[in-house]
């Protein structure tokens, strides 16, 4: 945000001359009015690739999961390959039924001396993904018994060590030997890109960048469609589907984003709340890697504009209300009765809030609609309180940085977990699932159950991570760094972000462990935990690149709304 941009902020409120405010001087949009027409050729694509599509699954349901049915490593090489090309969604129950029959078969236990490394590791991790419990034993027979390390052997088999490698990201606590092998895997890896082929080279490298565990899926079937064409055992029909559902699906998501693009116009944030994020491609971006699929569509609309506003009132905590603004907006957030926000209290705040209140009411009004459209009117309930936490937690930040207080880490991540936002946004996210959610799984989202307590420390640590210095320039709460470096009297800085990664790692280890059976929800909720925290592991992994939009936003944006599958 200009400075100028910041001095019109505050001649919208009381006094301006009088109140001292911190303005981050964020950036303004990159992207300008690019995608804001849908046009006719898109609507006319889209129509035509529809049939498509719906001839080619059913050439890929034939031959993959009925004339390959008894061919165990077969199967599992093209249901990796389906899903790595994005088109898993078309064969769920395919999928489901093919990994139950190949478990019920007894293939991976850890006495079975039979299958190659590349076998045993996919069976395994594709087996642990949809939350059969393989045990890690069966990697005991790679090991040599006199040395206690793994085969030599094994260093040339770069397919297996890849394979291996992808693995080890499945691991759960107490899993020593798929840490001695990530170790391995990594070290073999790393020296093995200058004698490969192009396409084993291109995939190890993006591997270690990000293994599959952490990959968001329509990012991945972009990138693997280049490399799966020049496989020499590609299957054609499989290509032809990945292609064609990307670009169709690419063509629905452009015509989604050009609407939202034209509901923040007339919102007008951007004039009105200049203190806040212009960031509507990048947010849109975000909630298409929580779910992309087409049924979703209702659910991409409410949470690109929940998400959307609650970036903004994350700006008006942290970057422009004053402490005494904050606890009456605070208070007017938290005086909601069950059916009906108050509107009451709408006098009492400053111009800007009012301006934010007024949208934030709207867009909740929408929900509440269609929740009772849906019959489950009772979701706009737990929507509401997910927000009060959110608002409260953000509360706590803003007195902690009113009062100059460094809390212990304990207590800082438990409030800075909440404002992470997973929680609210899973809780929100839930409302565009249809029937597979419950009030029970509502309740499940607000009770801090385990996978989002993993997922929350993630974005919190790698947040605080990159953007500590930036936040403590512009004047910020403490951040976690700050937090140890208090209470553990620790100067080293990179001793401290060390720590972090430790806990990051441990908190993937809790996210899988989640995964196992018996799950407390449904898998598809799980799915949308670790979409959540996919996309903070590829925007938080080296910067802020949501808040500073760099080549990672730019490139991921490009694959997603502008870049074709490739011909």
């Amino acid at each position: 945000m200009s400075l100028e941009a910041g001095s019109a902020a505050q001649s919208q409120c009381s006094k301006p001359d009088q109140i001292v405010r911190h303005t981050a001087n964020f950036h303004p949009s990159i992207w300008g009015d690019q995608f804001m027409d849908y046009g006719s050729e898109d609507i006319i694509a889209y129509s035509h690739k529809q049939q498509e599509v719906e001839d080619l699954k059913q050439v890929v349901r034939r031959e993959v999961f009925t004339t390959g049915a008894g061919d165990f490593s077969y199967q599992m090489k093209l249901i990796d390959a389906i899903q790595r090309l994005g088109v898993a969604y078309h064969f769920e129950k395919e999928i489901e039924e093919a990994l139950e029959h190949i478990y019920a078969a007894n293939r991976f236990h850890d006495d079975d001396d039979d299958g190659d490394l590349y076998d045993v590791s996919l069976g395994f991790r594709l087996l642990r993904q949809h939350g059969h419990y393989v045990s890690c034993r069966i990697f005991n027979k790679f090991k040599d018994r006199k040395n206690g390390g793994f085969k030599e052997s094994l260093i040339s088999d770069v397919p297996g060590m890849l394979s291996f490698y992808e693995a080890t990201h499945l691991r759960v606590h107490g899993e020593d030997i798929l840490e001695e092998a990530l170790v391995f895997t990594t070290k073999h890896l790393e020296s093995a890109t200058t004698h490969v082929s192009y396409q084993l080279a291109e995939q190890i490298a993006q591997a270690l960048e990000r293994p599959l565990r952490k990959s968001l899926e329509r990012v991945c079937a972009r990138r693997f469609m280049s490399i799966y064409q020049d496989e020499a055992s590609h299957n054609e029909a499989l290509l032809k589907l990945a292609k064609s559902d990307f670009n169709l699906v690419q063509s629905l998501h452009k015509q989604e984003l050009s609407e939202f693009i034209r509901w923040w116009k007339e919102v007008d944030f951007k004039r009105k709340l200049p203190f806040a994020r212009d960031r509507i491609v990048e947010l849109y971006f975000w909630v298409v890697g929580v779910y992309f699929e087409p049924q979703y569509l209702v659910g991409r609309n409410i949470l690109t504009k929940w998400i959307a506003l609650l970036t903004a009132m994350d700006d008006m905590y942290d970057a422009f209300g004053t402490f005494e603004e904050l606890e009456i907006f605070t208070e007017a957030v938290q005086r909601l009765d069950e059916f009906l926000w108050d509107v009451n209290c709408m006098d009492e705040l400053p111009e800007y809030m009012q301006i934010f209140y007024r949208t934030l009411l709207n867009v909740f009004n929408e929900i509440e609609e269609e929740m009772v459209k849906e019959g489950r009117a009772y979701g706009a309930y737990y929507a509401k309180e997910a927000w009060k936490t959110n608002a409260k937690a953000y509360f706590d930040e803003a007195k902690w940085f009113h009062e100059g207080y460094i809390p212990s880490m304990e207590e800082y991540m438990r409030v800075a977990t909440a404002s992470a936002g997973n929680t609210t946004l899973t809780t929100i996210s839930l409302l565009g699932m249809g029937d597979i959610v419950t009030k029970e799984s509502f309740e499940w989202s607000l009770n801090d159950p385990k996978i989002l307590r993993a997922s929350n420390t993630i974005i919190r640590l790698m947040d605080d991570i990159v953007s500590s210095k930036f936040e403590k320039e512009r004047g910020h709460v403490a951040s976690a760094i700050d937090c140890y470096r208090k209470q553990y009297e620790v100067s080293d800085e990179q001793e401290i972000i060390d720590a972090f990664n430790k806990q990051i790692v441990d908190s993937w280890k809790d996210i899988n462990e989640e995964f196992l059976r018996p799950t407390s929800v449904p898998m598809p909720i799980l799915v949308l935990v670790l979409n959540l925290t996919r996309v903070v592991d590829l925007l938080y992994k080296k910067d802020d690149g949501f808040t500073h939009v760099g080549k990672v936003m730019k490139d991921s944006v490009a694959s997603y709304f502008i870049d074709p599958a490739p011909p």
